[in-house]
């Protein structure tokens, strides 16, 4: 199983969109700073995941989630529960 996943910066709240196999692990890694990307906006928070069946899968749906089609998904799904961030 892979999750694809978008994170909230606490910092900037802005999202981070990625996928992996081991989302527990993933998320304890981003917010250790050990991610590149996201090591200077820790604190972040899971708001979302989607579980897919393989990898290729998965790859294509994080692609789709960081397109401005994508983005907007998230932002009409979790409508309401972003206004609790704010």
């Amino acid at each position: 199983m892979y999750y694809v996943y978008v994170l909230r910066s606490d910092k900037d709240s802005k999202f981070y969109v990625g996928y992996t196999k081991d989302l527990r692990a993933r998320i304890k890694f981003h917010n250790e700073g050990k991610v590149k990307s996201t090591k200077n906006r820790v604190p972040l928070k899971l708001i979302y995941y989607e579980a897919c069946l393989n990898q290729q899968d998965a790859l294509k749906r994080e692609k789709y989630l960081k397109t401005n089609y994508g983005k907007r998904y998230i932002k009409n799904r979790l409508k309401e529960s972003l206004l609790d961030f704010k």
